[in-house]
């Protein structure tokens, strides 16, 4: 039971992976901010999309010069 407990201790102090669980949280934070910025760009993108479809369909093209 003692040598389980130094040895959990001892897993609970060591700090070799710490670099490596700072790199994925910064990674998934990057990550989710991506997704988000680019939903709201997506968004936006179709509105101003639709703007220049209703303007375009509402010009007239003279065959005429």
């Amino acid at each position: 039971m003692i040598k389980t407990l130094i040895k959990l201790r001892i897993c609970l102090t060591d700090e070799s992976g710490a670099v490596t669980v700072d790199w994925v949280v910064l990674t998934a934070a990057i990550v989710s901010l991506g997704f988000l910025v680019g939903g709201v760009i997506w968004s936006e993108a179709d509105n101003a999309a639709l703007d220049v479809a209703r303007f375009l369909s509402s010009q007239s093209v003279t065959t005429s010069f």
